[in-house]
């Protein structure tokens, strides 16, 4: 049965870590919305070009263009076991259209990555990321070194993670996307994990609630 996931979480929360483990893991794309905007965009498609139109002006993408975004690329054959989608939706009204698009399809599995506030505030304060590509440190050893193991780029610290500015963040998060969390919550195929664990052991409790949602969606 094909598994299509998403990992939901506040900044910090460690989802970027444990979709690229699970991506690896079951052997599906990891479909970030960052990603397939640039691509659609340097493709010249339809909505690459109103996309382009409307970043060209200084706005945000909107939900519309968004939404046939994320459809064009989940039509690709390379999806037919799944996928997992990274930062989308972020709205209950994109997620309304995301079940418009998963009609005919194996059932979503929402994972939400629960970690405690001053957890993520600390983490956040603490994150050094490459100032490069952009990758966050994902090991001590390499935030000691101050060098990134994916570019072998300078690791430095995020002008923005500072405590009031990540508390603001966080406020955001829970105004704008808690809501998606109690849109989902009531499914079968809903899981929360502990996420103020090791990233390891996280790993662990995220293979077994996919396992388990992936299950009851099976069983529908």
């Amino acid at each position: 049965m094909a598994l299509n996931l998403i990992i939901l979480g506040a900044p910090g929360a460690g989802k970027g870590t444990q979709a690229e483990r699970v991506a690896k893991a079951r052997r599906i794309p990891k479909i970030s919305t960052g990603d397939i905007l640039r691509e659609a965009v340097q493709a010249g498609t339809d909505i690459g070009r109103r996309a382009k139109a409307i970043m060209d002006r200084g706005e945000l993408v909107g939900d519309e263009v968004m939404v046939a975004i994320v459809k064009e690329r989940l039509d690709r054959p390379d999806v037919a076991a799944g996928f997992l989608l990274d930062g989308f939706p972020r709205t209950v009204a994109q997620a309304q259209a995301l079940d418009g698009i998963m009609e005919g399809r194996a059932p979503l599995v929402v994972v939400d990555i629960e970690v405690p506030e001053g957890d993520l505030v600390r983490r956040l304060s603490a994150r050094l990321v490459c100032a490069v590509c952009g990758s966050n440190a994902a090991t001590p050893e390499e935030a000691q070194s101050l060098v990134c193991a994916q570019c072998g780029g300078q690791l430095v610290q995020r002008s923005d993670d500072n405590e009031a500015t990540i508390r603001e963040r966080l406020a955001v998060y829970r105004a704008k996307t808690m809501p998606l969390i109690e849109y989902y919550r009531a499914r079968p195929t809903f899981r929360s994990v502990d996420g103020a664990d090791s990233p390891e052991r996280v790993a662990e409790a995220m293979a077994v609630a996919v396992d388990g949602a992936q299950g009851v969606g099976a069983a529908r």
